[in-house]
């Protein structure tokens, strides 16, 4: 996807503090059918450093995990708060008329391997942490 240079992030500690505050990706994987997305809870692990790992959870009864090629790439999508530009808004407007509408939006894109398991002590300790991270905050946080 295209990035004006001038709008391009690549600061690791800013990109992870966004896709902590998101929590909710858009998880693209492709298969034997071609493309599939699913909206998919994820944390995210800052090791192994720069980068990190980002850790889902898809439902069983979802078959995205199953059709993903063994060799998957994925595509994670982090959006942010996004807002229509008018014109009517730039100073330049009244000068030369010559503006556009634009939007302005934060959305984190990350690549990468995706590896589906189903383990049972490996799930109920992931589900457990996605719990805590959403449920903490309650003063009877669902268990």
């Amino acid at each position: 996807m295209y990035v004006t240079p001038a709008f391009k992030e690549e600061d690791v500690p800013v990109l992870h503090d966004a896709i902590r505050q998101s929590g909710l990706a858009t998880l693209v994987t492709f298969g034997a059918d071609g493309m599939e997305a699913s909206h998919v809870p994820m944390l995210l692990d800052p090791e192994p450093a720069p980068f990190g790992t980002l850790r889902g959870h898809i439902a069983r009864s979802n078959p995205q995990w199953q059709r993903a090629s063994g060799d998957a790439h994925a595509l994670a999508i982090f959006p942010g708060p996004d807002g229509y530009i008018t014109p009517a808004w730039y100073p330049t407007k009244q000068e030369t008329g010559k503006v556009v509408p634009t939007w302005n939006y934060i959305a984190i894109r990350v690549y990468g391997s995706v590896r589906f398991f189903d383990d049972a002590d490996r799930l109920l300790a992931h589900v457990t942490k996605l719990t805590g991270r959403h449920e903490g905050h309650r003063e009877e946080p669902w268990a």
